[in-house]
């Protein structure tokens, strides 16, 4: 069961038009803190990697505790150069010459996926001066990706990702200046130790050609449960036994249990169970809920059958697959209710769509005192221009 709403978000619901994401400043603030800990006592670079959240009406409070952003494309890197103004990091698994040029435009880290994007675009990165660092994705042959199986392994069989052990000393590695590993989703400090020994273990000579090391995202920083301090020691070993740097890019790590999408119950139905149609998606809102699949947390339920009511939530769009799953509830659920689910900053917003016409919901900021600051409300005109 998820535990009762804080009392300034019960304060602000009457204020929330839904369905709005709403960032509770107040628990991204003790996020962020944590990172500032890990990166001061680590001696670590962080970045926000924005492939799982890019907000940047809240990167002035993050711009604090972090080094910049990393990016899986070139709008990403674009936003992140522009807006959050430190560091900027790119991977992708693949570049055009056209996008190469723009990204260089935007960023002072490349990350290449093989040797031969490397052999083909080293000599247009090159040219743009010393300041900018050229990574090498490998694949370390780990996996510790503990959501949605192969889905979110980029270490499972036949993967596209890094270059394979087999071809490293097919590298250039005097122009290689990082060396980039990523094999973690929501892994908790057990996974992130891991990933750190295995890569001493497995590629010491590899390292030993590089300045940095870059053990990607997945690093569930502060979700319940994750020993901060383990991940720092073991980031503290592997400085001293190599002398290189050490960066993370965690996402989802940085945002998790820090915010919410609050709904509208519109009707309730009745085929076997009490279905409930809110004014939110999970085909359109909670993309991941379908993907991976999972359940979101909802504030105030239960899982079928604890509490005397069990319902299915749906979305109000045309997909029958429209189901935000089954949960239990003290009362029965009726037209005007609102329901608030957890953690939804992560993989949100940022891979929302429009199917159906449906509206995208508001951004929001919830202050301390109460007081829910809209950031951008969208209309039609958004639905319209994506459509040529």
């Amino acid at each position: 069961m998820t535990t009762a709403l804080p009392p300034y978000l019960i304060t602000a619901l009457p204020q929330i038009s839904t369905p709005a994401y709403v960032v509770d400043m107040a628990l991204l603030k003790r996020n962020m803190a944590v990172a500032a800990h890990i990166r001061a006592t680590a001696g670590c670079r962080v970045l926000l990697a924005t492939k799982s959240f890019a907000l940047p009406a809240v990167f002035p409070l993050m711009r604090e505790s972090l080094d910049g952003t990393t990016a899986s494309g070139t709008h990403e890197a674009r936003l992140g150069w522009e807006e959050f103004g430190k560091e900027v990091h790119v991977f992708s698994p693949a570049y055009t010459p056209d996008n190469l040029a723009e990204l260089l435009g935007f960023s002072d880290h490349i990350y290449f996926n093989s040797a031969d994007q490397i052999r083909r675009f080293l000599p247009a990165v090159k040219a743009i001066g010393p300041d900018m660092k050229v990574g090498v994705r490998i694949n370390p042959g780990y996996s510790r990706a503990t959501l949605g199986g192969h889905l979110y392994d980029p270490c499972s069989p036949r993967s596209r990702f890094g270059v394979l052990r087999k071809d490293l000393e097919s590298l250039p590695w005097d122009d290689i200046d990082i060396l980039h590993v990523h094999s973690l989703c929501e892994a908790l400090h057990d996974g992130s130790v891991g990933l750190i020994d295995h890569v001493a273990r497995e590629f010491a000579p590899c390292i030993r050609r590089v300045r940095a090391v870059n053990f990607g995202g997945g690093h569930f920083i502060n979700k319940s449960g994750y020993d901060v301090e383990a991940l720092i020691r073991a980031i503290h070993d592997f400085r001293s036994a190599f002398g290189v740097e050490v960066i993370l890019e965690p996402g989802s790590g940085l945002v998790v249990d820090a915010g919410y999408l609050v709904a509208t119950v519109l009707d309730v139905v009745h085929n076997e169970t009490d279905v409930v149609i809110l004014d939110t998606s999970a085909s359109c809102h909670m993309p991941d809920v379908l993907e991976v699949p999972y359940t979101p947390p909802l504030f105030g339920a239960a899982k079928p059958g604890e509490f005397p009511h069990t319902c299915i939530l749906a979305g109000n769009t045309c997909m029958t697959g429209d189901i935000i799953g089954e949960y239990s509830f003290e009362k029965p659920l009726k037209p005007g209710d609102r329901l608030v689910f957890g953690d939804m900053l992560q993989y949100s917003f940022v891979k929302n769509n429009t199917f159906n016409g449906t509206p995208l919901p508001d951004l929001a900021l919830l202050h301390e005192d109460g007081q829910c600051e809209i950031v951008r409300r969208f209309g039609y005109d958004d639905f319209r221009g994506r459509l040529g």
